[in-house]
């Protein structure tokens, strides 16, 4: 079969169904779902095929050599995002500095040794109370009961770990 022929078999209802499929296959890229919209994307493009074929059989070979073409796309636009040229509008570039207006990113290691009062159960992730302060702590897996005093140990960047106090002094 000639290409002259199959383009002349081209009706409007097939380019239809082309630009819908193509269209679905899109928002399936864009969109985290369960795959509704690329089904039906391939449906579409399956759709567009059987309508443009003059036989069933011409049909099945069009839609194999669309598996392979969509299969070769997908493994370009999943190398194309491996390597983060995909989605760069998505992730944050800046830092989260309180110069620029982040709230939360302040340095917490002035709370080292200073002794609080749990206010939950940490099991081992609750909360504290540090001279009037609540802030969420973490010890280092062991239960601290409601009430304990506890005293902060170490600070990485926003996670506070403490431990019991051996002295119920405050």
């Amino acid at each position: 079969m000639e290409i002259a022929e199959l383009i002349s078999n081209i009706s409007i209802l097939s380019l239809v169904f082309f630009v819908l499929g193509i269209v679905l296959f899109i928002i399936e890229i864009n969109m985290p779902g369960f795959g509704v919209f690329g089904i039906l994307g391939f449906i579409s493009l399956v759709a567009c095929i059987f309508v443009t074929a003059n036989t069933f059989a011409q049909g099945l070979i069009m839609t194999a050599a669309m598996f392979v073409i969509v299969i070769i796309i997908l493994a370009v636009f999943a190398s194309l995002a491996s390597k983060g040229y995909l989605l760069k509008g998505v992730a944050l570039k800046e830092a989260t500095s309180a110069e620029l207006g982040f709230s939360g990113t302040e340095d917490m290691k002035y709370l080292i040794g200073k002794a609080g009062v749990a206010l939950t159960n940490l099991r081992p992730v609750g909360d504290a109370d540090f001279d009037g302060v609540r802030l969420d702590v973490v010890s280092r897996g062991e239960f601290i009961r409601k009430g304990s005093v506890v005293e902060v140990i170490e600070v990485e960047g926003n996670r506070i770990v403490v431990r019991e106090k051996e002295s119920s002094a405050v």
